[in-house]
Order: C-alpha cells, then structure tokens, then sequence
C-alpha cells in the first residue's frame, strides 16, 4: 500500500476490504474481460458480471494481503453481503476514479471513518499471524 492513502476506498462486504485499481489490478481486469480501460468505464453497471469482474480485480490486493485466496466465483455471494447495490457501485466509482488520479475532495464518501476501520481490521489481521 502506498504511503498516500487519499487512493483508499473501503467496502463493506463479509469485512471492511480496500478496493484499489492499481497497475496490476488493472492490468488482471483488462485480460479478464478482453476490454480495454475506456470500454469498461463506458460500459459501466449495466452488467453484473463486469461489475463482479471489477470488485474481484479490485480487491485482489485486499485478499493478498489478509492470506486469501480470492476467487472469481466468489464475488456473487461477497456481493450479496453489501449494505446494498448502491453501495457497491459508488465504491467501484471511487476506487476507479482515484486510480487515475482523482483528489480525495473529489471522491465524495470517502469517509475518514472507513480508513479508520480499514486500519483496526489490519492490525488486528496482523496481530493473527504473529
């Protein structure tokens, strides 16, 4: 992660997770989905298995560093443990926004709030393998 965490954005899932679109979840969704980075923006939420495909690159990072093995298979079911559809949308938003640079004014929600239990969950998954 890097040390500026204006690019984080929380979702609330089975967990608080951090969904990041850096270069290697970028490149992961590009090669999943045969789309290039302006198609899936375009295409937006209309399809839900884009929408699972995002949040699965998104998080790979997430699960990497708590010792998951996250699957593609996975996503229906984490998805179905979202406060609700809105949620997130608004938070694949903010993480796509912010991985091409846009400022944290810029990303409305992205709730101080979130980074603090972003941070207790992983001093906590931490402290688990000490």
């Amino acid at each position: 992660m890097s040390k500026n965490n204006s690019d984080l954005v929380i979702i609330h899932l089975d967990r608080p997770r951090e969904l990041r679109f850096g270069h290697k979840a970028l490149k992961t969704l590009v090669a999943l989905t045969g789309k290039s980075l302006e198609e899936i923006e375009d295409e937006g939420f209309n399809d839900f298995d884009m929408v699972e495909k995002l949040v699965y690159c998104g998080l790979l990072h997430d699960a990497k560093e708590n010792g998951e093995a996250l699957k593609l298979e996975q996503m229906e079911d984490l998805l179905d443990q979202a406060p609700n559809y809105r949620h997130i949308v608004e938070s694949v938003g903010k993480a796509f926004a912010a991985a091409f640079g846009a400022k944290p004014e810029e990303l409305e929600g992205n709730d101080p709030q979130d980074q603090k239990a972003k941070k207790s969950v992983r001093s906590t998954s931490k402290n688990r393998s000490a």
